[in-house]
C-alpha cells in the first residue's frame, strides 16, 4: 500500500470472492500436491467463443473430499435450519446472508483446510468463510438476533467491522464453482482462537428463483500444538469502469451516476460506495474503459504463496505481476480467458517482496458479452460498476501470503 494513502480498507471488497487462493493449498490426495490449472483454448475474441458453461451458472457440486492427514480432523457446521433467500432491498436479484456457526473450539486450533457443501447449488452462487475472534462473538450474536430469521443480511463483508481491511484479510476459505476442497501444504495453516466462530457468508442467485437452503461449512483441523507457519489473505481489488457500447448507449442507466443509484436501490448505500472508495485506494479519478487496473506498495514484506482472481460474467482476462515495468517483474496470476464456471486458484512457487515493492491487478471485461449470456437476456444495458450483484463486475486479485 502506497505511504501516502489512506489505510487500505473497504468493506465492500468482501463480498468478492470466487475461492481464496490456494496456492499453498492441494486438491489431490498428496499432501504438497498441487492444483493444476485448466487451460482453455479460445481461437477468438468473438463472444460465442467463450466457453459454453460461461454465464449459464446453474449450480456447481460441492468439490469432492481430499483424504485428511496425520493428525487433520473434519468439522462440518450446518445451517441449523432452511433459510430462503429473497432480495432484502426489494429489488434485484441478489442475496447475502451471514450465518454463524460454531466450530466448538475449546483451545487454539490451526485450520488446514476448508471447503463448503452448497445445499442448493442452483442458488449458491458463492460462499466465503471469516473467522470471528472470541472478543467479536457478542457483537456477532447480538447482530444475529436482531435480524428476523437465520443469520442477517450482509452486504460488503460480515457487518462486524466498518470496513474490510485488505492488506490482511480476515477471510479463512470460499467457495464458488469449479472450486477444489483447499488444503494448505504441509507446515502451514491459519491459526484460529479458542472460543473463536465461523461467519458463512452465502451469496444467492436470484436469477433462477429462490429456493431453501441448508448450506455447511466443512474445516480439516489440527492441534494448535503443531508448529505451523500462519497464513494471511491480501486482497487487490481495482475498479470497475465499463460504459455501454456506443451503439447501446441511449438506456438511462448507461448515465454513471444513475448506475450508482441502481447500485444503491439493490444493496443499500453501500453499493455505492465501495465504487468511489476503490478509486481512493487506488489512485485517480474514474477513467472509462474496458481495462482497469490498481498498483499496490506494500507496507512490509511478505512472501507469496499463491494467487488467485475473482470477475463476473462480463470477464475476459485477469492479471497479477508483482514489481511491473521493473528487471524484478514477476506474473504470479495470467488468467487469459476467463471462465466463470471454472474460478480455480493457482500455486505460486514463493516469492519474497520487501517493503515498497508492488503489486498489480488488471482485469478486462466486455460489455459484448450481454448477446450471448443467458443471464442478461431481458437486461437493460448499463454502465457497469464494482457491484455485488452477478450481473454487475468486479476485478478482484487475491494473494495467500505470509509474514517475516
Amino acid at each position: 500500500m502506497d505511504a501516502t494513502r489512506p489505510r487500505a480498507a473497504l468493506a465492500g471488497v468482501a463480498a468478492a470472492l470466487a475461492l481464496l487462493v490456494s496456492g499453498c493449498q492441494s486438491a489431490g490426495s498428496e499432501p504438497d500436491a498441487a492444483v493444476p490449472a485448466t487451460a482453455v483454448e479460445v481461437p477468438s475474441e468473438s463472444p460465442s467463443a467463450h466457453p459454453a458453461g460461461h454465464g449459464a451458472h446453474t449450480g456447481a457440486e460441492p468439490a469432492r473430499e481430499v483424504p485428511l492427514r496425520r493428525g487433520e480432523r473434519r468439522a462440518t457446521l450446518a445451517m441449523p435450519a432452511a433459510y430462503t433467500p429473497a432480495a432484502p432491498y426489494g429489488t434485484g436479484t441478489d442475496d447475502y446472508r451471514c450465518f454463524l456457526l460454531d466450530p466448538g473450539l475449546a483451545e487454539d486450533t490451526w485450520l488446514t483446510g476448508t471447503t463448503v457443501l452448497p445445499g442448493d447449488p442452483a442458488v449458491v452462487h458463492h460462499v466465503i468463510l471469516f473467522q470471528v475472534p472470541p472478543g467479536d462473538v457478542a457483537a456477532a450474536e447480538s447482530k444475529d438476533a436482531a435480524d428476523d430469521g437465520q443469520g442477517w443480511t450482509c452486504f460488503g463483508g460480515t457487518g462486524l467491522d466498518d470496513f474490510q481491511d485488505v492488506d490482511d484479510a480476515d477471510w479463512i476459505g470460499a467457495w464458488a464453482p469449479g472450486g477444489e476442497e483447499a488444503v494448505h501444504k504441509s507446515g502451514y495453516g491459519v491459526r484460529l482462537e479458542a472460543d473463536s466462530r465461523i461467519v458463512m457468508q452465502v451469496h444467492y442467485n436470484l436469477l433462477a428463483g429462490p429456493a431453501p437452503d441448508v448450506s455447511a461449512a466443512q474445516l480439516r483441523l489440527a492441534s494448535g500444538t503443531r508448529d505451523l507457519e500462519q497464513l494471511h489473505t491480501m486482497l487487490l481489488p481495482a475498479p470497475v469502469e465499463l460504459p455501454c457500447r456506443p451503439d447501446h448507449a441511449d438506456g438511462p442507466l448507461c448515465d454513471r451516476t444513475a448506475a450508482t443509484f441502481d447500485l444503491m436501490s439493490r444493496f443499500g448505500d453501500e453499493g455505492g460506495r465501495t465504487a468511489g472508495a476503490l478509486h481512493l485506494l487506488c489512485g485517480g479519478a474514474p477513467d472509462p474503459g474496458p481495462v482497469q487496473s490498481c498498483t499496490r506498495t506494500l507496507n512490509r514484506p511478505m512472501t507469496i504463496h499463491g494467487s488467485g482472481g475473482h470477475m463476473h460474467l462480463l470477464g475476459r482476462e485477469i492479471t497479477i505481476e508483482t514489481n511491473p515495468d521493473t528487471p524484478q517483474a514477476r506474473t504470479v496470476l495470467d488468467v487469459p480467458v476467463w471462465d466463470f464456471d471454472d474460478q480455480g486458484s493457482r500455486p505460486v512457487e514463493p516469492v519474497a517482496l520487501r517493503a515498497g515493492d508492488t503489486v498489480t491487478v488488471t482485469c478486462r471485461h466486455d460489455q459484448a458479452l450481454r448477446d450471448v449470456l443467458p443471464a442478461f437476456e431481458g437486461q437493460p444495458d448499463r454502465y457497469v460498476l464494482w457491484g455485488e450483484g452477478t450481473t454487475d463486475e468486479m476485478c478482484l486479485g487475491m494473494l495467500q501470503v505470509t509474514f517475516p
